[in-house]
């Protein structure tokens, strides 16, 4: 598949997924808004049925009263010998006044006293329907109550409580009672303003009826609002959640396609070099033994010999990038089989550095060992050991500079690292260097500086991420250090084996 597919691919699934959470976060404020709104609208509706009904209540206890008050002008009273002085007035309809004074035995009036009563009763009511001024009035008046009697806290807690499971509210609330500059007259046990945040404290007026300088409010909130709003959208959140999912997955799947993308032209690169690399020596090998098959060859032991030298060290050198090759079956296991054995990093590394020494020279360069470590025995695979230092040596030879003499240095130090005491291992040259952003990328398996089809620098891109797994399986840690045009500093640290 190609790149540009790929980026297609990529750039239209993700404006998909964009647009599917862009829609699924619109409709969850869009949700909770239209709740919040209902909750509001709820509140709005139950606070006014509360006032409504103290109003109603106040009303009640005024024409009780006035009932009450009304009754008294014509009870009976009971004198000392049993009689009784049954007194009243009434008005008729018809506007004339009349003062009754009746006195008599209880049980002779009673009937009588029923009956009158009845008829005042009557007058009276009718009088009621007639008199809305008076009735206002009295309401007017009750203004001069304390609100502690007007809107009781247990009354006005339960109207509350009654008219919001009304209408669905059936959730904690707090409320008080203040006057017009806001003082607190009274307020139930967990009442806190500052708990109540945005939009969720309601105020509603009581006994609007009352004069502006004596209004008083009721103020509610709801501590658990946001809960409750929330939990009517709870629904949603499992779709999110798998959107995002899908999404991540789909991230996860981009990256995995691009890598693999990289991998297959890393390999690509690898076949073609090891292509090369195997048809430099098989070439040089045929032409050798096609001039073993001309007879005046045959004749000269000086040609004889030369030609033996060859196909010897082509020889070799086509082991060594089978060796190469082979390595990478290493990195398809968990753990690689070792032999290890306690050896001294500083004999070993002298050792390397004398046989190093000749190749560098062939190039005009030098190579020092500075062995400064006092306890330098590690437990380590021989072969594999080596093989790691070669590696970096061979690689500051392969990215030496053309313009200046190859300058290689090799240098160990006991350093103390987590707590224990290690090895460190330094090798140093003043080759090209490497750009901070290959850095990154050099110990990756089949990466190389130096990509396609280019044999200016022999490779398969496999030497560092050997070194890097040796050092690994070996307990040890590898970094680098580079300058572009100054050169490389690769540092070894392996913990070492005090006899």
């Amino acid at each position: 598949m190609k790149k540009s597919t790929i980026w297609f691919l990529t750039i239209i699934m993700a404006l998909t997924f964009t647009g599917l959470l862009y829609v699924q976060i619109v409709y969850i404020k869009n949700m909770i808004k239209m709740r919040d709104d209902q909750f509001a609208e709820g509140v709005k509706r139950s606070l006014y049925a509360v006032t409504t009904r103290l109003e109603q209540d106040e009303t009640k206890h005024f024409l009780e009263e006035d009932m009450a008050h009304m009754e008294t002008r014509f009870y009976p009273r009971a004198n000392a010998d049993g009689s009784l002085d049954l007194k009243y007035n009434f008005t008729t309809a018809d506007g004339i006044h009349y003062d009754i004074t009746q006195k008599g035995n209880i049980e002779r009036h009673t009937d009588k006293y029923t009956s009158m009563r009845d008829i005042v009763r009557g007058q009276y009511l009718y009088q009621k329907g007639l008199l809305d001024e008076v009735i206002l009035n009295i309401i007017n008046q009750s203004s001069n109550r304390p609100i502690g009697e007007r809107a009781d806290s247990a009354t006005v807690a339960s109207y509350l409580r009654s008219e919001f499971a009304s209408n669905g509210l059936d959730l904690p609330f707090e409320f008080a009672i203040v006057n017009r500059v806001g003082a607190v007259l009274y307020h139930t046990a967990g009442y806190n303003p500052a708990e109540a945040g945005g939009n969720n404290m309601f105020v509603q007026t009581l006994f609007p009826n009352d004069p502006k300088n004596k209004m008083n409010y009721i103020k509610v909130y709801f501590p658990t609002k946001n809960k409750y709003i929330s939990s009517s959208v709870r629904f949603m959140i499992p779709s999110f959640i798998f959107t995002f999912i899908l999404l991540v997955t789909f991230v996860f799947t981009i990256i995995l396609a691009f890598r693999q993308k990289k991998l297959t032209e890393m390999k690509n690169d690898f076949i073609n070099n090891m292509t090369h690399e195997f048809k430099t020596p098989i070439s040089t090998i045929s032409l050798a033994a096609q001039m073993l098959n001309d007879s005046s060859v045959l004749k000269s032991p000086t040609m004889l010999s030369h030609i033996s030298t060859v196909i010897n060290d082509e020889t070799k050198r086509l082991r060594f990038q089978v060796e190469k090759v082979l390595q990478m079956s290493m990195f398809d296991r968990q753990k690689a089989t070792l032999k290890l054995q306690d050896v001294d990093a500083n004999v070993l590394i002298a050792n390397i550095t004398n046989t190093f020494k000749l190749k560098v020279e062939k190039y005009g360069g030098r190579i020092m060992a500075v062995l400064g470590a006092q306890d330098s025995t590690v437990n380590v695979d021989e072969m594999h050991f080596t093989n790691v230092i070669f590696n970096l040596l061979d690689n500051a030879v392969k990215y030496r500079r053309e313009d200046e003499p190859l300058e290689l240095k090799v240098e160990t130090r006991n350093v103390t690292s987590h707590g224990k005491e290690r090895i460190e291992i330094a090798i140093r040259d003043n080759g090209i260097g490497i750009r901070k952003d290959d850095l990154k990328k050099i110990f990756e398996k089949f990466y190389r500086v130096s990509t396609g089809n280019r044999h200016d620098v022999k490779g398969f891109g496999l030497g560092l991420a050997y070194v890097r797994k040796m050092v690994g399986e070996l307990g040890g840690e590898i970094s680098v250090e580079s300058e572009l045009n100054v050169g490389t500093k690769f540092i070894i640290t392996l913990p070492i084996t005090k006899n």
